[in-house]
């Protein structure tokens, strides 16, 4: 059966036999394998019978299962298909097979920068190759730029009018820029966008979004509108992002090891998701129509467990887009769409925090009527992102006081425990693992990285530095976590994105406790059972360095 498309709203079939017995396979895939791995712990941790702390320990277990569980038979499908598929984002995305690049732009097409706070020149620096791209297209009279700011701090505020309105004088008769401020950032930045929508809306048929931080070829985003236009069922349609080069060594080696992971698991999970996909906020193409009629958020009431406006709007516009009946879909492809990471440790703290609270706002959906399956999959899965991180911890801590109390024999057997140890390494790993194994066979895109040496070279240091930074992260999720539940809240406020050195004073400062619980782990482990420590350190071993971490990845000589 086929979706038709009325106006803003679409008439959606059921899915297709091909769909079903996709999401049917990875389904058991996943069962199973979250099934066997539960067993194999608790076999492992059989040797002096099963007590409370065992049982406590499986179920810490298997909470951290899914994420890790997910990712593994993801990126396995993803290398699968960029392997031996004839044209890997086709098999995943159709209606990208149709478009070849030349078709005239008829969509009218608003490009909506969201800034809050945010240095104007260098969000003009971000934005002028892609309107001397369109208007060297041709396609420019079929665009309008929007600059949408919440900025609130004054002299941010006079700069910007200044400097956008420059920009718009100068692009006058090639392409439209409209600068507008907002006084009060109600809704964040839903409510930015939904003001634009009120207010343009109807004037245009698809939007592309864009943050203050985002990166996109004139070619991509053409590439983005034709594939709506060539499909009416698309309701949004999300490039695959990636890191922009950076002096910061903490930010080369993230976006490093993002690019390693992202593209295997994309179109793997793309494979199966189909029109479930995500939706990551920018670097995207949105429907208009539908957009405003049916992906209002709501505010949250006072008894959620964090009220008020959604911080994390764009998972949940996702599943309402997708439960009007428009598709959802992501473009697996790479080196044309790009962000800015976050210059240091710290300033990643910062940025994953927030997006803790706003993931932590997703509950009253989970039950939302109407949403697909897949949809309320991935509400649960982007909560899980965070609830994983408090069982890591609780396996570090409790898994120590174990091994000390009744000792390495009593506690795990060898053998199990070695083999659930190189099992979890390795589907933690699977992403990035497809990824390394499909650059090395292929003599092009070794060369792209430098040669299989410096490939390799950098996948050792990102593995490293990726063992320390997860559970440094983990830590931040527990706390913060913990503090949401005492009445912690965070606000939406501007980013430090200029490469800076960190004192050691603030690394101390914000570190200390992941520092502690790290170096008490170790310490513990050393005066009883020594032999545990390297496999303790997988996980203590990141906080317990994580000051030194964050001073040293900030310096510019590194």
């Amino acid at each position: 059966m086929v979706e038709q498309s009325l106006g803003d709203e679409a008439f959606i079939a059921a899915p297709s036999p091909v769909l079903l017995r996709r999401r049917a396979l990875f389904a058991v895939l996943v069962l199973l394998t979250v099934a066997g791995l539960v067993a194999l712990a608790a076999f492992a941790l059989s040797p002096g019978g099963f007590g409370a702390v065992d049982i406590v320990l499986i179920v810490l277990f298997a909470v951290t299962l899914p994420w890790y569980v997910i990712g593994f038979w993801n990126a396995t499908i993803g290398l699968v298909i960029m392997r031996f598929a004839p044209d890997p984002v086709a098999a995943v995305l159709p209606a990208a097979a149709g478009v070849r690049g030349d078709e005239p732009i008829t969509a009218s097409t608003a490009i909506l920068l969201c800034v809050r706070n945010e240095p104007p020149e260098r969000v003009v620096r971000h934005l002028a190759p892609l309107l001397a791209g369109l208007t060297a297209s041709g396609q420019a009279p079929r665009f309008h730029v929007y600059v949408l700011s919440d900025t609130g701090e004054a002299a941010i505020a006079d700069a910007e009018e200044a400097c956008f309105t420059a920009l718009a004088r100068a692009c006058e008769g090639r392409i439209a820029v409209t600068y507008r401020r907002r006084l009060a950032n109600t809704g964040y930045k839903a409510g930015n966008i939904r003001d634009f929508c009120e207010r343009w809306g109807q004037d245009h048929t698809l939007a592309v979004m864009l943050d203050a931080d985002s990166v996109m070829t004139a070619d991509a985003v053409l590439r983005l509108v034709r594939i709506m236009q060539a499909d009416a069922r698309l309701g949004i349609l999300q490039s695959l992002v990636t890191g922009m080069p950076s002096t910061s060594a903490f930010a080369r080696i993230f976006q490093f090891g993002m690019r390693l992971g992202m593209r295997s698991y994309t179109i793997g999970s793309a494979w199966w998701q189909a029109d479930c996909g995500p939706y990551w906020g920018h670097n995207a193409a949105v429907r208009i129509a539908p957009f405003v009629a049916h992906c209002r958020l709501p505010v949250l009431a006072e008894g959620a467990l964090v009220g008020g406006h959604v911080l994390s709007h764009d998972q949940i516009e996702a599943v309402l887009m997708r439960r009007a009946g428009f598709e959802v879909r992501v473009l697996p492809e790479e080196g044309a769409s790009w962000e800015e990471n976050p210059p240091t440790l710290l300033e990643f703290i910062r940025r994953d925090l927030r997006w803790a609270q706003g993931n932590m706002q997703y509950w009253p959906y989970l039950v939302m009527p109407g949403l697909k399956p897949v949809s309320r999959y991935q509400i649960a899965f982007a909560m899980l992102m965070f609830l994983g991180s408090p069982a890591w911890i609780g396996l570090l801590v409790l898994g120590s006081l174990a091994v000390t109390t009744q000792g390495a024999a009593n506690f795990i057997r060898p053998d199990a425990g070695m083999a659930l140890f190189v099992i979890t390494l390795v589907m933690w790993f699977a992403p990035k693992i497809a990824t390394v194994l499909d650059v090395l066979s292929r003599p092009a895109l070794r060369r792209s990285f430098g040669g299989a040496a410096r490939f390799i070279a950098s996948t050792i240091t990102e593995t490293i530095f990726f063992l320390m930074l997860s559970p440094i992260m983990w830590v931040g999720h527990m706390m913060f976590l913990a503090g949401l539940l005492l009445g912690k809240r965070l606000g939406w406020g501007g980013q430090a994105r200029d490469d800076h050195s960190v004192p050691w004073s603030d690394a101390a400062r914000t570190l200390w406790p992941h520092t502690l619980l790290g170096w008490s782990c170790i310490l513990v482990l050393a005066f009883t059972v020594p032999a545990a420590i390297p496999y303790a350190l997988f996980i203590a071993g990141g906080p317990a360095l994580s000051i030194p971490l964050a001073v040293v990845t900030s310096w510019p000589s590194v």
